[in-house]
């Protein structure tokens, strides 16, 4: 048994911290796309509420307008055009504007809704048709009237006492022109304010009722797409991992059912073909078993009956024949092997069997084929007991899988370390068997994908691609995992955690 030096753990180290497993790296960078309800509230329900947030303002600035508007009109009808002739009439006639504002006040229409102040050029109110005596006060649309062109000014605002008012200003002009006074017709508008916040409120009410409605309605549509869209969408995973015999159910006869017939269709098909091209394989296997094993049997007798009745060239080409005719039947060993994966038919011959000692049987016939083509090969395995209830020959394979890929991808005059050791993990007891090289690696982009049936990272080097996918299977029948990390231009670290059952007493011993 070759010694594992430290630098068989410093490898090993090295491969696990320099990359992730390739369980942990996703094999495609999934960005979360937007769903079908997300959309339809951006595109939809925005847009609605958009419209209906515009359609509220509009109103309530169209009903304040109307309410405004009207209340205006009434006040300015206090303070019109035939109100200032009727003051210069009665002041043309000698009347003063004391006499005329008294006729004007008992003559006005609006008291009730209204409040109607004549006032002097000092701006003192002479006459209210409230009947009470007004003291002097701040009045901006009095002064404004008093001084702009149009004789008029309008204000909104508080009062002296507080409460929010609409007034309407119209200075008073004898027949030269001259502002003898103004008329001032006034009304509080704060239940005026109060009754459009009221139909406000009612329309907001409205539109959200309306709201609701149209969610509530959509929601079932949208559910009766999205239900669907979501059970096509789990049929089509299942599908590309492998299941052919998932079938959608069709729900609506429209696009979407349409749809789930295709998917149907297509699985079908699908199935129909990979059956066909299984049995292709399968049989084409077979055949090829029969003439192989004959050609390398025969060439074997040719080679070593006749070693010294044959010439150089002969023996040379009796061994290229028997080499190749060798490779020829590993490859269609695995053929074999994948059809059984494909169709399902991998069984295992579980018996008691352990798992180091056919590591180690498995080493001996390997590190004989590494030494001779320049390979050094280091190993460190527990002398203890390591029963499982396993396939001896199928684990031998998976060794060797793992440890041939080693030696073709690595240089000449580089080393395999393997490594053993017994874990527990969730209080149950493992093997774990590490096997690193010091190879060309996998590149980042390559590792995810290493143990899909076909793929092979590095086309130079010969295979398959189905060695890896088929011992990954095989550690998988047996519950365990396949782990494998690298680092490019560095090397590969292949971890196999298989599950023993409890180990002795002799573990402590080593």
């Amino acid at each position: 048994m070759f010694q594992f030096k430290k630098e068989g753990d410093k490898l090993i180290s090295s491969l696990k911290n320099g990359t992730a497993s390739v369980n942990s790296i996703p094999p495609f960078k999934w960005i979360k796309a937007e769903g079908i309800t997300r959309r339809w509230i951006i595109n939809i329900l925005a847009v609605i509420a958009l419209a209906f947030l515009a359609a509220f303002i509009i109103l309530s600035v169209g009903i304040k307008n109307y309410y405004y508007n009207t209340t205006e009109s009434i006040v300015n009808s206090g303070a019109s055009e035939s109100a200032v002739s009727y003051f210069q009439n009665n002041l043309k006639a000698g009347n003063s504007l004391e006499a005329s504002a008294a006729d004007f006040v008992n003559s006005y229409s609006y008291k009730n809704r209204t409040t109607l102040w004549i006032i002097d050029n000092d701006g003192d109110v002479i006459l209210s048709s409230s009947g009470f005596a007004i003291d002097k006060q701040e009045m901006p649309d009095y002064d404004e009237a008093m001084q702009n062109e149009s004789k008029s000014a309008k204000f909104i605002g508080k009062a002296a006492n507080g409460e929010k008012m609409m007034a309407v200003c119209r200075a008073v002009t004898d027949t030269d022109g001259t502002e003898v006074g103004a008329i001032r017709v006034m009304t509080n508008i704060e239940k005026l304010d109060m009754q459009i916040a009221t139909i406000r409120f009612l329309i907001l009410i409205i539109l959200l009722l309306i709201m609701g409605i149209i969610v509530y309605s959509n929601r079932f549509f949208i559910r009766s797409i999205i239900k669907p869209v979501k059970e096509i969408n789990e049929a089509t995973k299942l599908i590309t991992q492998g299941n052919l015999d998932v079938r959608i159910e069709k729900q609506y006869n429209d696009e979407i059912g349409d749809l789930s017939d295709s998917i149907n269709t297509m699985a079908t098909e699908i199935a129909a073909a990979d059956k066909m091209k299984n049995d292709f394989i399968s049989t084409i296997s077979h055949e090829l078993r029969t003439p192989l094993t004959s050609i390398k049997g025969w060439g074997e007798t040719l080679t070593l009956g006749n070693e010294d009745n044959v010439d150089e060239l002969t023996k040379k080409g009796l061994q290229v024949i028997v080499s190749e005719a060798g490779r020829l039947e590993g490859f269609v060993e695995e053929l074999l092997d994948f059809s059984r994966l494909q169709s399902g038919r991998m069984n295992l011959r579980l018996t008691k069997t352990d798992i180091l000692a056919e590591l180690e049987e498995t080493l001996f016939t390997f590190r004989e084929r590494a030494v001779r083509e320049g390979y050094e090969v280091k190993y460190s395995v527990p002398e203890i007991p390591s029963v499982a209830n396993a396939d001896p020959n199928r684990l031998k394979q998976v060794f060797m899988n793992i440890l041939d890929n080693a030696l073709k991808y690595s240089r000449p005059g580089s080393k395999i370390f393997v490594k053993a050791e017994f874990v527990k993990k969730d209080d149950k007891d493992f093997v774990q068997i590490a096997i690193a090289d010091q190879g060309c690696g996998i590149s980042a982009e390559d590792l995810p994908h290493v143990k899909e049936k076909f793929y092979k990272a590095n086309v130079s080097v010969r295979g398959s691609g189905i060695g890896l996918a088929v011992t990954n299977e095989i550690v998988n029948l047996h519950h365990g995992s396949l782990d494998i990390d690298s680092v490019e231009g560095k090397g590969t670290l292949v971890t196999i955690l298989l599950p023993v059952e409890e180990i002795a007493d002799m573990e402590n011993e080593q």
